[in-house]
């Protein structure tokens, strides 16, 4: 954007201005526009930068920048919304303490049907950890001291297990896990 034409514009308001008095009166407004061509360039460049600020603040996403190129002003429009920030960093496992950070890391090999890996592997991804990870606590949060085994015989429970209307086979009637 050339702002020359709003500072010569400027000028010749003041020369008319001036043109009503006289020589000397001219001569001074002409000399007295000449001198504030820069104050003026700066007062517009200010209220155009005001200007993109309030745009800014008013857009869902993206800014608008002002910039100076030689005696002109280039806008600068960005509507890219922002970048997501990072996903949060996986919760610490609890229980986990300073026995941890002294520990040594154990490498073991485990063996496992291939649809109680895939479980496994849904879970954790739903906690946001590793498989690793997420295996890593359960096994510590199973053998706690306060770890308790449950196996429950759910058999006797009115409904559990088994279709309500009594269509179909009844379900898994054991309940087990650790608390």
């Amino acid at each position: 954007m050339d702002i020359t034409p709003y500072v010569e514009s400027l000028r010749r308001d003041l020369a008319a201005a001036a043109a009503t008095g006289d020589e000397g009166v001219r001569r001074a407004a002409e000399r007295l526009g000449h001198a504030l061509e820069a104050a003026a360039r700066l007062a517009v460049m200010e209220a155009v930068s005001q200007a993109a600020s309030e745009i800014t603040a008013e857009m869902p996403a993206g800014r608008v920048d002002v910039r100076l190129d030689g005696r002109e002003l280039a806008f600068v429009v960005d509507t890219l919304p922002p970048a997501p920030p990072p996903p949060p960093a996986a919760p610490a496992p609890p229980g986990a303490g300073a026995e941890d950070e002294e520990d040594s890391v154990a490498r073991i090999t485990l063996r496992m049907p291939e649809s109680v890996k895939t479980r496994a592997e849904e879970l954790a991804a739903r906690s946001g950890q590793s498989l690793n990870a997420w295996l890593v606590q359960a096994v510590r949060t199973a053998t706690q001291e306060s770890a308790i085994n449950v196996d429950l015989d759910v058999s006797s429970i009115p409904f559990l297990g088994t279709d309500p209307l009594g269509r179909g086979r009844p379900g898994n009637r054991r309940m087990t896990g650790w608390l």
